[in-house]
């Protein structure tokens, strides 16, 4: 059973505060002393209405304004005097500076703050100008996730059930809801366990989700479809490295195409390209059992792609995007691919086989090879759980971004800074290169070279074979696609890492 998102909604004013359980003010550290977040007027009127000095509160509880910091304010319960009676709970919240990074923090520890199934009023947001606004509706949305529960019981605790916004911009409260539903859709993909998700079972999530957002559009111009492709065209189509992967396999891969494409534009302008195992045992070159655990959300880069495809449809976003998945589960049977298995790409590339655990480059270079002739783009991303080394490098909350191009490397890391999801530009070294040649075939598709190390630019290097002389860029997210545990905008598991940025580079782009 899958715990609702809450109700978010925006209202200009406070009306009655029948209903509210809970009444939230933001608070800014202030030149000398804390104070309301500008523009708050209503707010401490409100308050002052009720005889609070709020300004002595602050000082009273030390609250200083930096970011997360919460209070909750006792009221006075006085014999015969009942004038706080109307009042709903007062929470004070530290909105920081008014950066997004600090709203979005303040909006994490809101909805963490608030109890199952209440009503919270945030006031007065009016002097929350965008991007900050926009990143308090993500904080609150994604931090009120819960991954769905399975079983008989109730589940985790739920998040409260309303939000209401005062004085908050319409188009911030749209936009931060469009951004972080696509991280929350692309989540629960990742989440989803595998002996319920396959790539014919995503094939179908993708169908539905199109289906649904034509009937949410009506009249609109634009147009999303999808298209999935099954194990017999991926042979006959020459998509040789999705087939041996997914040969192992009792279900079947798949290749699913989602185009979105706004009225008068030339259709796949911008490629994205998703790493989709569903499954990943390592196939021959099995994993130990803790590394299986989490592979469930080994199709993160395929979740974060799609989430964004529909979600630039949603957006109405200027610009024509496709987003490949190449769908597969890579298991151990009598039919799985080998180590010194020569395999032919789309392109015509034939790669030897080193690791089979190294599934996932030879997935995206199908998607690549043939979005590339298919389409024709001005750019291509790929989006992967990929390597364990770019979290070595990194740690866990950031990407690593290799690019070929500047233009799309900087629209993707002012995309990452404006989403709160980190990228760190990593080199693609030229000499490391070497490492990927084969005496059997055109490339290795792992290093040959022990000595060179870097595991994360070698599998980059591989890729960016597949790219042409289209500008490319890659998102590693092997570290930030799975979260250990759950703090501030995250919960424990899939992140759903990558869908707010992507839809952020197509908004701007």
């Amino acid at each position: 059973m899958t715990a609702a998102l809450p109700l978010l909604s925006a209202t200009d004013a406070f009306g009655a505060l029948d209903g509210v359980d809970a009444l939230v003010l933001l608070v800014a550290p202030g030149e000398d002393a804390p104070e309301l977040l500008p523009g708050s007027g209503a707010g401490a009127d409100l308050a002052a209405g009720f005889g609070l000095d709020l300004a002595g509160t602050l000082a009273r509880l030390e609250v200083t304004g930096a970011a997360g910091q919460a209070v909750s304010l006792p009221l006075p319960v006085i014999a015969d005097d009942d004038r706080w009676a109307q009042f709903p709970p007062l929470l004070l919240f530290a909105g920081g500076d008014g950066s997004a990074v600090d709203a979005r923090r303040a909006g994490a520890a809101i909805a963490r703050a608030a109890r199952p199934g209440q009503v919270v009023a945030i006031a007065d947001l009016a002097g929350l100008t965008d991007p900050a606004a926009t990143a308090l509706v993500e904080g609150l949305v994604l931090a009120s996730y819960r991954h769905p529960f399975r079983g008989a019981g109730p589940g985790p605790t739920g998040p409260a059930d309303q939000f209401r916004l005062v004085g908050v911009d319409p188009d911030a409260l749209a936009g931060g809801l469009c951004s972080a539903e696509a991280t929350v859709v692309a989540r629960r993909w990742a989440a989803t366990p595998s002996n319920v998700k396959n790539p014919q079972w995503f094939a179908e999530q993708a169908v539905d989700a199109v289906e649904a957002l034509g009937r949410r559009s009506g009249g609109s111009a634009a147009t999303t479809r999808v298209r999935v492709h099954d194990e017999q065209w991926i042979r006959e189509h020459g998509l040789g490295g999705l087939a041996a992967v997914g040969n192992g396999s009792a279900t079947p891969p798949r290749l699913v195409v989602v185009e979105y494409t706004p009225a008068g534009a030339e259709p796949g302008r911008i490629v994205l390209v998703g790493k989709g195992i569903t499954y990943d045992t390592g196939g021959i070159s099995i994993k130990p059992r803790a590394a299986m655990v989490p592979m469930k959300t080994d199709m993160a880069g395929a979740a974060a792609v799609l989430a964004a495809v529909l979600g630039a449809a949603e957006a109405g976003v200027a610009t024509s995007v496709v987003g490949v998945l190449p769908m597969a589960e890579n298991a151990f049977s009598g039919g799985s691919y080998r180590p010194g298995d020569i395999v032919t790409i789309a392109d015509g590339t034939t790669v030897e086989i080193g690791n089979t655990d190294a599934e996932g480059r030879m997935v995206l270079a199908d998607g690549m090879a043939w979005a590339r002739a298919h389409y024709e783009p001005e750019a291509m991303i790929d989006v992967a759980t990929l390597t364990g080394a770019a979290s070595l490098g990194l740690g866990k909350e950031h990407g690593a971004l290799y690019a070929t191009a500047d233009r799309l490397a900087h629209g993707l890391e002012s995309a990452g800074e404006q989403t709160g999801e980190a990228l760190w530009r990593m080199p693609l070294v030229d000499d490391y290169a070497a490492a990927l040649t084969s005496p059997v075939a055109d490339l290795s598709h792992i290093s040959r070279d022990r000595h060179v190390g870097g595991g994360s630019i070698t599998a980059a290097l591989f890729l960016r074979h597949f790219a042409g002389d289209v500008p490319w860029a890659h998102l590693d997210i092997a570290g930030p696609g799975r979260a250990a545990r759950t703090t501030g905008i995250l919960t424990e598991g899939a992140t759903g890492f990558g869908a707010r940025t992507l839809l952020r580079f197509l908004r701007d782009y």
